[in-house]
């Protein structure tokens, strides 16, 4: 790893901030995507192929808002088709603002690109028996489960479980509750399998938007009870990876036994425990004794580690998710043909654990085999580890203690778009059943909670690096602005984001322009971010940092504000391989942290990569969260 460099910075003036390059970052491997790919394209109108549907190639291409965006980082293409009888069909010309559905006749083969050909991946479920689908009804009359902490299970728990998971694997092939297929499912929905009902050019994917929780919690439950069938127990219930607490930081030692059925082959070796997973970018290191302290530059001790990452889980949990858009992410309607229509919103983003913790924890568990990482390190392949239900279900147990913290706008969505999209599982009678949003907003409902844990990031609330105020304040500020606008350097967005941290001073919106922002969210958006979606990306936010400090901020500090993550999963066989998305950053209680006032006109945002090279296409602040 390269050592951090004493060279001066470079100061870039724009018209309404300044840039200003810093390069104390290590240097990383990748390829410049400017050699390896065509120029970034901004305009905001590209043109998406319609892909094969039911054997047969579209009459004709079809231009689309949430094509263009692809609304995916890890999601896989398709063609061709499983099904022909059962189908969900809505009127084509219905109104756009409709619930997302699953059309089944569409379903059919995922493709993953290898460099030289395109690999075909089996994602559909088995021919239905018949056409009955079911609607989902709740299972009355039972006693909550409480989903145990992994590190926590005893000899008697752990026998039991283990004995649920060999007999889900010994299942026929063709039995949908076996556990490749079971696996399959969450291929099948998030490498976009299947087009929407009434929309047979919009596919369906689950990620980056509001319907990441609820259609995981569904998944997570229909497995549970499949593997309670096996065995003969009704009331068992899956174990959690307590991620987010000292104890359960580690790989649990129940999915390690390379004889045991909760074992898979395909994780990184490297990553196995005493090592702490870093919740906030996966790749954790620690220091070793006898390193070179220009070795060790962004390695951390175990105690720090876990430092930060109850820091993270702070920032992402308390300080970013204050509201629902926050924390689920963007809404997803069905049927977004264009940025015009009425109530759509066809915007790939995720939600703060969604983008976070969760893509953190993938990355730490996905083996090191290039170009896909599987299983964990890919979405088309993570349900084929074990050891991704217990991930999830800590990712489910969040959604839980969010809606239990502090602050009037954290609950759910009332909206009936989104209540009244619905999925396809199937249950442990081999029925498949259609789930609504609305019928999964209650664990307890369902007939589950988790085991009671102490939760100590509750307690970490992260602090400033000094007691100054931060840059960009006073006379002191109005002096630095007016130097940066002097440099002779000039640069305008798009900002290319590779191996040195960026520094951009951005304006905040007058009060004038805002008269109701006192009931919204100051949120820093970061527009446009474009990367090969083939690449592993990190970059890390923060604000009103000491310009003159050579060490990034941390998740512990407060100037710290969040972190952008790609996973790559190599569709380039029907689909562009450029990806564009944005990144909502909420800032309410870092400026608060900060002491930075209404009055403070300025924020300096500093951009620091951590792996990959994106492009951005535009900075701002905004009330819109």
């Amino acid at each position: 790893m390269a050592s951090p460099t004493n060279s001066p910075s470079t100061l870039l003036t724009l018209p309404n901030f300044s840039i200003q390059t810093s390069t104390f970052l290590p240097k990383t491997s990748q390829r410049s995507i400017f050699q390896k790919k065509k120029p970034f394209n901004f305009n905001s109108k590209r043109v998406v192929s319609c892909k094969a549907s039911n054997g047969k190639q579209n009459d004709a291409d079809h231009t689309s808002f949430l094509n263009r965006f692809d609304r995916r980082d890890i999601l896989l293409g398709l063609g061709g088709s499983l099904y022909g009888a059962t189908s969900l069909v809505r009127d084509p010309f219905a109104l756009a603002v409709v619930p997302i559905e699953p059309e089944l006749s569409s379903c059919g083969e995922s493709t993953v690109d290898t460099g030289k050909t395109c690999m075909n991946v089996p994602c559909c479920p088995p021919k239905l028996k018949d056409s009955k689908i079911i609607d989902y009804e709740p299972l009355l009359g039972r006693k909550i489960r409480y989903r145990p902490a992994a590190h926590l299970v005893d000899c008697d728990y752990l026998y039991k479980f283990e004995l649920a998971m060999e007999r889900m694997k010994a299942l026929p092939v063709d039995d949908p509750r076996n556990f490749m297929q079971q696996a399959n499912i969450h291929c099948a929905y998030c490498n976009g399998a299947y087009s929407q009902v009434g929309f047979p050019d919009q596919k369906l994917e689950v990620h980056y938007s509001w319907l990441f929780f609820p259609f995981h919690r569904m998944y997570l439950y229909f497995f549970e009870r499949i593997l309670g069938k096996l065995i003969d127990d009704p009331d068992f219930a899956m174990p959690f990876w307590n991620w987010d607490s000292p104890c359960g930081m580690t790989m649990p030692q129940i999915y390690l036994d390379p004889y045991s059925p909760l074992y898979d082959e395909n994780r990184n070796l490297e990553h196995q425990p005493d090592v702490l997973v870093n919740l906030n970018d996966g790749k954790s290191v620690v220091k070793k004794k006898k390193k070179k302290k220009e070795d060790c530059f962004n390695e951390l001790t175990k105690r720090e580690q876990i430092k930060s990452n109850l820091c993270v889980m702070y920032q992402q949990m308390i300080r970013s998710s204050k509201t629902a858009s926050c924390f689920h992410g963007a809404a997803y309607r069905a049927g977004c043909v264009s940025e015009t229509d009425i109530g759509c919103t066809p915007e790939p983003r995720g939600g703060t654990i969604e983008n976070g913790a969760h893509l953190a924890v993938h990355k730490f568990v996905g083996a090191k085999n290039p170009p896909y990482n599987e299983d964990m390190g890919n979405f088309y392949s993570a349900g084929r580890d074990p050891l991704f239900y217990a991930h999830h279900g800590n990712v489910d147990r969040m959604w839980n203690i969010w809606k239990t913290l502090p602050g009037k706008k954290r609950r759910d969505f009332d909206e009936d778009v989104w209540l009244n999209s619905s999925f396809l599982f199937y249950d442990e009678n081999a029925n498949m059943v259609r789930v609504k949003v609305r019928d999964c907003l209650d664990s307890k409902a369902l007939g589950y909670d988790y085991q009671s844990v102490d939760i100590p990031w509750l307690r970490s609330k992260p602090t400033p690096r000094r007691s100054r105020p931060g840059v960009g304040r006073g006379q002191d500020q109005g002096q630095d602005v007016l130097a940066r606008r002097k440099s002779k350097y000039f640069r305008r967005f798009p900002i290319v984001l590779d191996k040195v941290a960026v520094r951009i001073e951005i304006q905040r919106p007058t009060k004038s322009i805002n008269k109701k922002k006192d009931d919204k969210e100051e949120v820093l958006v970061l527009q446009n971010i474009q990367l090969d979606r083939n690449d592993s990306v990190q970059f890390d936010v923060s604000i009103n940092d000491d310009e003159d400090d050579d060490n990034p901020c941390k998740p512990e500090d407060a100037e710290f504000v969040g972190s952008f993550s790609n996973l790559p999963h190599g569709d380039n066989c029907h689909s562009e391989a450029m990806l564009s998305t944005n990144l909502y950053l909420p800032l309410s209680e870092a400026l608060e942290d900060l002491k930075i006032t209404s009055e403070d006109r300025f924020i300096v945002v500093t951009l620091v990569p951590k792996e990959g090279e994106v492009s951005i296409g535009n900075i701002k602040i905004d009330y819109v969260c």
